[in-house]
């Protein structure tokens, strides 16, 4: 960035090139739109962002966020409170609501367990999980939790641990996507869709 610019815009494009997907040459021109259009981009982000930052808050009770404690989905009584999905963080509770096939609550564990990372149990909300699944009512617990190592590795911990709260706990299927090409799906896709395969 040329000296020129003056530090608040170096600010501006320094925090901007933190948030994800966003390197500093996307950050420059981020910052370049938002100073071009004060009125209709700056100032109505800087509200937002600063409403944001006074009345958003974790919900108690999933671990979500809302502006009210509990949020939204936990205080909605027309929720399946028999049933409830995991996840890794709130942007995976965001997009279980769009897709509207789930009706149940939610538990948000805030992470994934990673030895490498040095993430354990205890940095995570397993224990309120456990709590949660055994209450009364409660008689399944599906885990919505990414592919990945540290996905397989957080979902069979919790397995092993909701197995004391007498809970049927299941997972998300994988394999084929809506609209999927063989030909372009990696092996160990196809190889999980043809291990999960259902009667037709």
């Amino acid at each position: 960035m040329a000296a020129s610019a003056g530090p608040e815009i170096e600010r501006l494009i320094s925090l901007l090139s933190k948030l994800p997907g966003l390197g500093p040459r996307s950050a420059r021109r981020a910052a370049l739109a938002l100073l071009k259009r004060r009125d209709q981009l700056l100032l109505p982000l800087s509200e937002a962002l600063s409403q944001a930052a006074t009345k958003v808050r974790t919900c108690t009770t999933c671990g979500a966020l809302d502006t009210q404690d509990p949020c939204a989905i936990c205080a909605d009584p027309a929720r399946d409170n028999s049933l409830i999905c995991v996840v890794e963080e709130v942007g995976a509770l965001w997009a279980m609501e769009r897709a509207g096939a789930f009706r149940g609550r939610y538990h948000v564990l805030g992470g994934l367990l990673s030895a490498l990372d040095g993430v354990g149990p205890a940095d995570l909300r397993i224990k309120t999980l456990v709590e949660r699944a055994s209450a009364n009512g409660v008689r399944e617990v599906i885990l919505a939790l990414p592919a990945t190592v540290d996905g397989q590795t957080t979902a069979h911990y919790l397995a092993e641990s909701l197995a004391q709260a007498g809970v049927s706990v299941t997972m998300l299927a994988r394999g084929v996507p809506v609209g999927g090409d063989l030909d372009w799906l990696d092996d160990g896709t196809i190889a999980q869709a043809m291990r999960a395969r259902r009667p037709a």
